[in-house]
């Protein structure tokens, strides 16, 4: 292709000014390759820095963050979420699903091979900081709803009006239809209250 629609930069790097960040993505832009540019989890800090440099040095803003955000990872809420609904960032969620662990009751993905194959979420478990009872609460709403637990999740998600797209990776295209779906659930005020209710902080950050 000759223009990418959006370039999303990788975290935060330690290593580069910010400023040779931002100028050669602007550059990027200026020339036609790119359309718009895009960040990805870091510190609200450190993305408030980028935003002020574009800013001073009249050089293309961040768009969009893609961030870590699910019903067992809500830290964001602290920090990040927020600033990017004031600055009206796009917000991309990954993990929207918590790498399965939304998906299917607890009982049976302890059982199945993601949890000793997947060395990240070893590292960073999602059955802690309530997160085994919002797994129960996922599924008791997807059997009142007559549809699926990653349904449920993902209509948690796309309830939240700062929330503009998830990232969403899909086996078949049986799940993209019913990904596609969950556009047509529509969650109470109590529904989200309740499926929220359980959760504890946990360490931060997860990238």
């Amino acid at each position: 292709m000759d223009t990418i629609d959006l370039y999303q930069i990788y975290r935060w790097d330690e290593k580069t000014p910010v400023g040779e960040t931002m100028r050669a993505l602007d550059d990027a832009v200026r020339r036609g390759k790119v359309r718009y540019i895009g960040a990805s989890s870091m510190w609200a800090y450190q993305f408030a820095c980028t935003l002020r440099k574009s800013d001073v040095y009249d050089l293309e803003r961040f768009v969009t963050m893609q961030l870590h955000y699910n019903l067992c990872y809500r830290e964001r809420e602290r920090d990040l979420l927020p600033m990017c609904e004031e600055e009206g960032i796009g917000v991309i969620p990954w993990s929207p699903l918590a790498r399965g662990y939304l998906t299917r009751p607890h009982e049976e993905f302890e059982t199945s091979d993601r949890p000793e194959s997947d060395t990240w979420m070893q590292a960073n478990p999602y059955d802690v900081g309530g997160g085994r009872e919002i797994n129960e609460r996922v599924k008791e709403l997807a059997a009142d709803k007559d549809v699926t637990m990653a349904q449920i999740s993902l209509a948690w998600l796309l309830d939240k009006e700062f929330v503009t797209a998830p990232i969403v990776g899909t086996m078949s295209v049986e799940h993209l239809e019913d990904a596609v779906e969950t556009l047509e659930i529509d969650l109470s005020e109590s529904d989200v209250e309740w499926l929220e209710e359980p959760y504890e902080p946990v360490e931060a950050p997860r990238w």
